[in-house]
């Protein structure tokens, strides 16, 4: 990494930087990228898992459930990002955050190594609640690197960042869905662990390089306060145990409850949390009508989310039944597909990096409401296409089609998601309240856990409508709701004030 620090004339003189940026973003970036890998490697084998055989049982024919059961787990990871935003703002600051995070995620991929049921559910709540902490955090410490600095610098900044997310999730399927389809599942999840371990050590060594940036929290939390959280943690942690033990004393539990109740709280836990700090004395009337806008961006992100993310799911299972995935006379393993978008960010993000700050030189960049208009219809159309790819595969004698559909979706996908996601991540630290940056960081991800929680239900519709109609009309609606937020453009723009 040594060939990669330079001398920048806009950092203090003598100082080395990171291809032009601060030089703790090195750390930063290191740290994601081996975190994003064993993420990104554990989810890409966790349907096909599932599928293979768990939960009492094989499920196959009962892909339906995998992939709702995908989506709710992948809800509560993000969902997590919220209380993990809240214990950085208010207790620990996000320096240690990132740090306890990190090294329970480790111990979460490392228990799903263990080959149980038992250690399998383990391991993915403490995956669950190291994510929440880390995920939010880091991305808050990526803002304070560009403290005072212009806008189109954080958000190129930003997308650096986005490729360290991109790089680990494009190796992860590669190494961990190969030893996991091939060889041994637990290797996979193994693996994986080790990916986290290293991030922690990269975090722990290069953190002299992030100056006081998290170090403390934003607004400690007063002894009270502290009290009253532990309280609520107390109430709602006893009464969710409560009722899965009455759900299996009466002998009625089944996996879909639980898949039921998360969707619901993906959706009360935001729309609660926006009218809790809407109404926060803390909240200046300059900084209300900036929540406003956000929450509009919020919307539009769990429409975004919801699609995308199936790619894990329903697309992972296509990828596995319906494609052609032959190469000579070896077949390669339905996870790597997992891989194709990350490589694709790795190419595009530097160009639109290098294209957004060309074109606010020029005044002519896309307003943040105009990118996030254009993502919702790239989307749409990657559904469209996967529509005519269901349609395709419906008619072929094999049952199955080229490889091209999918590269073609994930190429479209890719784009869109250049458009909302990096540009999203730095509009958050932009929009937020310097006492809420954490938490708006995490109510980002939480779009991600809402558009996930949905899928809990929405998914199961692409048994009964047949992939054709199923892709075609989310299609239509991602393509509608683009077309809305550009409209409400101008309206946005105003209730942003002077961010850009």
């Amino acid at each position: 990494m040594a060939s990669s620090l330079t001398k920048d004339s806009s950092s203090t003189p003598g100082e080395k930087t990171f291809f032009g940026h601060p030089r703790g973003m090195a750390t930063l970036f290191m740290t994601e990228m081996w975190e994003r890998f064993s993420w990104y490697g554990m989810r890409g084998i966790l349907v096909l898992y599932l599928v293979a055989g768990v939960l009492d049982g094989p499920l196959q024919g009962r892909e339906a459930l995998a992939a709702s059961i995908y989506g709710v787990y992948n809800a509560v990871v993000y969902m997590a990002a919220m209380p993990g935003g809240w214990i950085a703002d208010r207790l620990w600051g996000a320096r240690k955050a990132v740090l306890v995070g990190g090294i329970v995620i480790a111990l979460g991929h490392y228990t799903l190594a263990i080959p149980s049921d038992t250690a399998f559910f383990a391991g993915l709540v403490l995956i669950a609640a190291g994510t929440g902490l880390l995920k939010p955090n880091i991305s808050a410490m990526v803002g304070g690197l560009y403290e005072g600095q212009s806008s189109a610098r954080r958000d190129a900044g930003f997308t650096l960042f986005y490729m360290a997310i991109n790089i680990g999730g494009m190796a992860a399927p590669l190494v961990v869905g190969y030893l996991g389809e091939n060889v041994n599942w637990h290797l996979g999840f193994a693996v994986a662990g080790i990916g986290m371990t290293l991030a922690v050590v990269q975090y722990v060594l290069g953190s002299r390089h992030l100056g006081d940036i998290g170090k403390d929290p934003g607004t400690p939390a007063t002894a009270e306060e502290k009290r009253s959280a532990l309280r609520k943690v107390l109430l709602w942690g006893g009464l969710a145990v409560a009722a899965l033990a009455i759900d299996v004393l009466l002998g009625t539990y089944d996996i879909e409850h639980i898949v039921n109740v998360l969707a619901v709280l993906g959706i009360v836990v935001p729309v609660v949390y926006f009218v809790t700090m809407y109404r926060n004395p803390a909240l200046t009337a300059t900084d209300k009508p900036k929540i406003q806008a956000f929450a509009w961006f919020f919307a539009t992100a769990v429409l975004f989310w919801m699609i995308y993310d199936q790619s894990g799911s329903l697309l992972t299972l296509f990828a596995d039944n319906k494609t052609d995935r032959m190469i000579g006379g070896w077949e390669f393993p339905a996870s790597w597909y997992q891989s194709v978008n990350p490589a694709m960010v790795i190419v595009l993000a530097p160009l639109f990096a290098a294209v957004w700050v060309r074109l606010a030189k020029r005044n002519r960049e896309p307003s943040t409401p105009m990118k996030f208009a254009l993502a919702m219809l790239l989307i749409g159309g990657s559904f469209a296409i996967m529509g005519l790819a269901g349609a395709a595969a419906a008619n072929s004698e094999t049952g199955k089609v080229t490889v091209f559909w999918l590269l073609s979706v994930y190429l479209v996908q890719t784009l869109g998601e250049m458009c909302l996601s990096p540009v999203g991540l730095s509009l958050s630290t932009k929009l937020a309240p310097k006492q809420f940056v954490g938490q708006i960081m995490g109510l980002w991800f939480l779009a991600t856990a809402t558009g996930n929680a949905l899928n809990g239900w929405t998914t199961k519709l692409n048994e009964p409508l047949g992939d054709a109609a199923y892709y075609s009309m989310w299609a239509v609606i991602a393509i509608v709701a683009g077309l809305t937020f550009m409209m409400a453009g101008r309206k946005i723009r105003a209730l942003m004030g002077g961010v850009r």
